[in-house]
Formats: C-alpha cells, structure tokens, sequence
C-alpha cells in the first residue's frame, strides 16, 4: 500500500496550502492530502509543531510549500505520513490520534473522492 500512495503523490507540486481546523496541501491533477491530527513541519534548521484542532492559519514553512514538488512518500507501519518536498521541508503526521481527536490522522484524495485514509488502530484503507 505504502508503494501505492508513493506512486500517486510524487512528482506533484502543491498548490495550495489551507487552515483551519485541518490542513489541506491541494496538488496538481485535483490531489489533496488533508491532515486532521497534529503535525509537524520540518526544515534544515526549523522544526514546527500545528495543532489543526486548535484552528490553525498556514504561514512562513507551510505557506513556503506552494510551488514544491513532492519527492517522497512514507507510511510507516502504525498508519503516520511523511511528505518530502524538493525545497527540504517534510510534513509529518504521527498515527496516533487523541481521545477527543479526529476521526482519521490523515486522508489522500481525487477528483473523485478518497484515496488512501489512515483510521484508529493505524491501518491505512485505500
């Protein structure tokens, strides 16, 4: 599966960057990746911690990601996501959601609805 969702995501470039009670990284042919639990953003230098839950705006790293392509994609076997990008940043979310946490940490879409979802327990459906 991890190969699968690798296949899908890279070689796109992000094209736009959301908040709110989520983050959506939206790419090019209609590809989205919403992420609902926690996250990080890492950089050379930088380390960023957002907390969707709480509402969150997209700025500096992530507001930065507009225009990067993705160069790798990583599901770990507990259900988390990395996405490196070609300018050194990576998004990670972790598998484990919270007791009044979303429902899934993350979720892969198309034009024409879900792709890959990571649910509780940390199994990835697709």
């Amino acid at each position: 599966m991890a190969g699968q969702i690798e296949t899908v995501l890279c070689g796109h470039l992000v094209e736009s960057v959301d908040g709110g009670h989520r983050l959506r990284v939206g790419l090019t042919d209609g590809l989205a990746v919403t992420v609902e639990n926690d996250f990080r953003l890492t950089a050379p230098g930088e380390v960023r911690h957002f907390y969707p839950g709480l509402t969150m705006a997209p700025e500096g790293g992530l507001r930065a990601l507009v225009g990067a392509r993705v160069t790798a994609v990583r599901v770990s076997p507990g259900g988390g996501l990395e996405l490196d990008f070609d300018t050194g940043r990576t998004i990670a979310v972790p598998p484990e959601l919270g007791p009044d946490g979303p429902a899934e940490a993350w979720r892969v879409s198309g034009p024409d609805g879900p792709l890959f979802t990571s649910v509780p327990g940390g199994y990835l459906s697709g």
